[in-house]
């Protein structure tokens, strides 16, 4: 039975924890990196994944899984984070999404992410049911990860800053769409502007909704 699957019978902790990390460096593995990514679900922005590998001995007080902090939180974290973790990231924007698909993009960003990073990890935490075949010999995936490991939640929080603050600055070039707001969701406002603007050059063309709408715009 994997550590994934021995994981899997236990409820889910009221907030992540560094237990699973604990049984790892016990087991003799030094450098475990948190996976995660940011932006699947969006009809426009990039896919930003983050890895993190955190000081055992030293790592903000506060961490959780980014949807369940405000932004504020967030980004007072991400600085701490960055002052006392080895960090790395990748971000692959909407035409490489419409090319590969948004899940081979999403573990690919994670991929390029690991492989970033200052000191190589000899154990890879990653979030969902998916890892990329290049970390399928030194970790696993683990649904909820974000809920379960503080690594994975401070990858998470790298992460949705990173994909935020690009959002923000896509729209000083792109007001018409509000993405400071909604960050690419599919949001009323959203399909409202893309319906009366059409789509713009980071608008993923190959999603569903936006498929759509291109082909009854046609």
């Amino acid at each position: 039975m994997s550590l994934t699957d021995s994981l899997n019978f236990f409820t889910l902790p009221d907030a992540p924890n560094f237990s699973i990390e604990e049984r790892l460096l016990a087991q003799g593995k030094h450098s475990i990196a948190g996976i995660d990514e940011a932006g699947r679900g969006p009809l426009a922005g990039p896919v930003t994944a983050a890895a993190v590998i955190l000081d055992p001995n030293n790592f903000p007080q506060g961490l959780n899984d980014s949807k369940k902090l405000t932004e504020k939180k967030r980004e007072l974290l991400f600085d701490e984070i960055l002052k006392t973790s080895h960090v790395a990231w990748c971000s692959l924007n909407a035409e490489t999404i419409d090319i590969i698909n948004i899940r081979e993009a999403a573990l690919r960003a994670m991929e390029i992410s690991v492989a970033q990073l200052p000191v190589k990890a000899d154990y890879a935490m990653v979030d969902g049911r998916d890892i990329p075949n290049a970390l399928k010999n030194i970790g696993e995936a683990f649904v909820k990860g974000d809920a379960r490991s503080l690594s994975i939640a401070a990858a998470s929080i790298i992460a949705k800053v990173l994909r935020d603050r690009m959002m923000i600055e896509a729209d000083k070039h792109y007001p018409q769409y509000g993405f400071a707001g909604h960050k690419g969701y599919g949001s009323k406002k959203h399909r409202d502007a893309i319906h009366h603007f059409g789509p713009c050059p980071i608008h993923r063309r190959s999603f569903s909704p936006l498929k759509q709408m291109l082909e009854n715009n046609s």
